[in-house]
């Protein structure tokens, strides 16, 4: 078969596949020969050479045989040193990162025309620092970072990776919500680990720019180079790993670089939003890979280190507005107040120091009331009625039904007239609305509940931490 014949067929193919699949998958297949019955094609990568054999071998066949052909089946040959695929300007100016695109793509040529080994290995070396698109903060370090309850165990694995040495954790897995720390640690584990081995090959990058990486060296066959760049790493970071889910060409490609890394002993560490285990459309065998090291849990934010992240942020502040006050009483309302995202919470910090220094008036209630109207108003979780006797009823071990029941054994009163308070101190709902919810009561006996419970945990000591237990845990 002729290249001219050749060419006619892959204007057939386009019409079938699609200018996408053409794109991908057919656009880079160069034909070398028909040698009885089998036409060899050379391609970019084995991956590819798979991937077009499995969902196109049949539809090329086909049209090898519409075209008087006489093939039974495909070969699929990886091509050396095959030469790259010029990008179109539309393609380069839609190319995110475009600019650590273009230089790692220049690089990458150049390795590729010479044969000098050592010229190869430091295009290599300049590849990767090109390929850092994500720069690490300097403000994430392991001494900014506020240890409490929530987080420690954490904290105690990233230091223990970032001390170097052995590899014993592989992979670290790190994760949690937004705003608990997860980039924070690994940017803190990749400052350590340059600052004890400047010559340590630390790559740092986000999952979404690992794909795009992935896309591109496809586009521009560039593959090996690919592969090279990521597998010489000493300690690979990839963060938000969950963004790869559902897209199976780049988990594939993950899957090869994650088990190439680790049977060289070298550092892996991860970051999502969930486990691995509950990650939607992440494939079977990359979870399995992710679970087979240490999966580490950051949880919420308990209020103690809500307040410990307000105070160690007031210092770094006051080095910037040294005359400003701050009175009494506001970080620890912040820090009741605020307790979803510490990214809020520190920039309502900033926010307040900020405004405080423009209007020339100390940092008290009233202000932090007016300044930060919003974000109080945009984090006050509704508590609902339900829920709050649903927690009373497992904190006192009683059924729920006992709680909106008639009965008025002191067992049941009590957790009922807790229930009552905190329903009064944490909804916006009226008396008598609270006390319909419990069993129809009428709203003197809910006053009376309440009342009665304010008295209490004046002079009981048990009440008092019985209520603050519950609303700590409403409120987390």
């Amino acid at each position: 078969m002729t290249e001219e014949k050749w060419g006619q067929l892959r204007q057939r193919l386009l019409k079938t596949v699609g200018q996408n699949n053409f794109t991908t998958w057919i656009e880079p297949l160069e034909f070398s020969s028909v040698d009885e019955g089998v036409a060899v094609f050379h391609v970019p990568t084995n991956f590819m050479g798979n991937y077009v054999s499995q969902n196109f071998a049949d539809l090329i066949l086909h049209e090898l045989s519409m075209s008087g052909e006489s093939v039974q089946r495909l070969a699929f040959k990886v091509a050396a040193n095959s030469p790259a695929r010029p990008v179109r300007q539309t393609e380069r100016a839609a190319e995110p990162f475009a600019e650590m695109a273009e230089a790692s793509t220049a690089q990458a040529g150049a390795a590729a025309r010479t044969e000098d080994a050592a010229a190869s290995s430091s295009l290599s070396r300049d590849g990767l620092d090109a390929l850092q698109a994500a720069p690490l903060d300097p403000r994430f370090t392991f001494d900014s970072f506020v240890v409490g309850k929530p987080n420690e165990l954490a904290h105690a694995a990233a230091r223990r990776v970032a001390e170097g040495g052995p590899v014993t954790f592989n992979p670290l897995v790190l994760y949690g919500g937004v705003g608990l720390g997860k980039t924070h640690l690994m940017h803190a584990i990749a400052w350590e680990l340059k600052e004890q081995n400047p010559q340590l090959n630390v790559l740092y990058l986000s999952a979404e720019q690992f794909m795009y990486r992935f896309v591109q060296a496809l586009r521009e066959r560039k593959m090996m180079d690919f592969k090279h760049l990521f597998r010489s790493v000493d300690v690979l970071m990839v963060d938000d790993v969950q963004f790869i889910a559902g897209k199976d060409s780049t988990q594939e490609e993950f899957f090869h670089t994650f088990n190439a890394l680790v049977d060289q002993n070298k550092q892996i560490i991860i970051s999502a939003d969930r486990a691995p285990g509950e990650i939607k459309d992440l494939e079977d065998r990359v979870k399995s890979r992710l679970q087979c090291g240490l999966v580490v849990d950051l949880h919420p934010t308990d209020y103690e280190l809500r307040l410990g992240i307000l105070q160690t942020k007031v210092q770094q502040h006051r080095e910037t507005y040294p005359g400003l006050e701050i009175a009494d009483g506001v970080l620890e309302f912040l820090a009741h107040r605020i307790s979803t995202n510490v990214r809020v919470l520190e920039g309502a910090l900033t926010r307040l120091f900020a405004f405080a220094s423009l209007v020339g008036r100390e940092i008290d209630m009233d202000l932090t009331q007016d300044c930060l109207a919003d974000v109080l108003r945009a984090s006050e979780r509704k508590i609902t009625v339900e829920e709050i006797q649903r927690k009373v009823s497992e904190y006192y071990n009683i059924r729920m039904s006992d709680i909106i029941g008639p009965k008025r054994l002191r067992s049941y009163a009590r957790p009922r007239q807790v229930a009552m308070y905190l329903c009064k101190q944490l909804t916006s709902r009226s008396l008598p609305e609270i006390g319909r919810r419990f069993g129809g009561r009428d709203h003197t006996t809910v006053m009376h509940g309440v009342k009665r419970i304010e008295e209490l945990k004046t002079t009981d000591g048990q009440i008092a931490e019985d209520v603050e237990m519950l609303r700590r845990s409403l409120e987390a």
